[in-house]
């Protein structure tokens, strides 16, 4: 069974770190392009990053670049995002997702609209002033 279990989310400060967590199984880890999307109330869900194993690649949004790091532990088979000064406009729920054939790279800012394989259940971020 294919599962993409996301964790880590919470209630946090302006300027504080969260790290969440994106747990896979049943499918081959390092054949994936597996990355977070996050969907703030009322907005559209965006890819803010990815990491591709195969080829070492990873993808920032501008909007997380030099906050964010998206890194993979192979042997865990976990994707995790850490996430540090964290601004109000970071609240949102977070989801992890994973995609074959599909390249690391700014084109994950809109992959939501051409489809992903697998999805995991939001966790919600909450970042108060």
């Amino acid at each position: 069974e294919v599962q993409l279990q996301a964790s880590g989310g919470g209630l946090v400060q302006a300027g504080g770190s969260l790290r969440l967590s994106c747990a896979a199984s049943g499918f081959s880890f390092d054949d994936y392009t597996i990355g977070w999307f996050r969907q703030a109330p009322g907005k559209e869900r965006e890819g803010i990053s990815c990491i591709r194993r195969s080829d070492g690649s990873t993808y920032y949004h501008d909007s997380v670049e030099g906050r964010f790091t998206v890194f993979s532990d192979s042997a865990k088979r976990t994707v995790y995002l850490q996430m540090n000064s964290l601004q109000l406009e970071d609240t949102a729920v977070y989801y992890c997702a994973a995609v074959s054939g599909v390249r690391c790279n700014r084109g994950w800012y809109l992959r939501v609209y051409y489809g992903m394989d697998y999805w995991g259940k939001g966790t919600q971020v909450t970042v108060s002033s």
